[in-house]
């Protein structure tokens, strides 16, 4: 099975290098500068707790600086490696199974330490928006598969073709992008390299996100 999934990504793989992301610390700062520089309700809101997740995510992003330049080949490979993974509905790790955002989320984290969102719509808020044809290994791609835009995300691998969760009752897997069903569902993709499209609003709300989870599991 290694070698199979290791002869599939030496088939498809294109050398590229990922850019240096710092989306992440953005929204941390631009928070923290909310609640420092404006008394409207709603920064008002953000509360000392957040030290603790600003503390994690930073110690995180640290870590990520030129390790993510020249990375890509690392990604893929690692992504390749969990190719038989089951789909699970809100997993978090190969043992217990990873839906599609969790799969990426891992992925990402455990090639670079590097916390991304953990819902697909807030992935898409996240990096550089790209076109179709501007598409590198690496790259987020973003599809509707719930009747609603950027419900689905995989991880672009070249010619075509991406790596992603699928659904319930399947495991992860390539796919060919130019097939009808995801050809027609495709909603764009996005490149990490340190800027997002994240409001106020969606900046605060993605901290309580990972302050609940950090609080309810014990990590982010």
């Amino acid at each position: 099975m290694l070698k199979t999934k290791h002869s599939l990504f030496a088939a498809i793989m294109l050398v590229a290098s990922l850019q240096a992301t710092q989306a992440m610390a953005q929204s941390v700062d631009r928070a923290n500068e909310l609640a420092v520089e404006s008394s409207a309700p709603l920064t008002e809101q953000i509360p000392s707790r957040f030290s603790t997740v600003k503390e994690k995510l930073s110690s995180s992003v640290s870590q990520v600086g030129a390790s993510v330049v020249g990375g890509t080949e690392s990604l893929i490979d690692n992504a390749m490696q969990l190719i038989g993974v089951r789909y699970r509905w809100g997993g978090n790790t190969p043992t217990s199974g990873l839906d599609c955002s969790g799969f990426v989320r891992y992925v990402f984290n455990d090639t670079f330490g590097f916390l991304l969102p953990r819902k697909s719509a807030q992935m898409s808020k996240v990096g550089l928006e790209i076109g179709k044809d501007e598409l590198r290994p690496g790259d987020l791609v973003f599809f509707n598969t719930m009747r609603h835009a950027f419900s689905h995300v995989g991880i672009y691998v070249g010619d075509n073709k991406f790596i992603h969760a699928p659904s319930r009752g399947k495991s992860i897997r390539v796919d060919d992008m130019t097939k009808v069903y995801w050809e027609k569902r495709y909603n764009g993709a996005r490149r990490m390299d340190g800027f997002d499209t994240l409001n106020d609003e969606q900046r605060i709300q993605l901290l309580n996100d990972y302050q609940d989870r950090l609080d309810n599991t014990g990590r982010l």
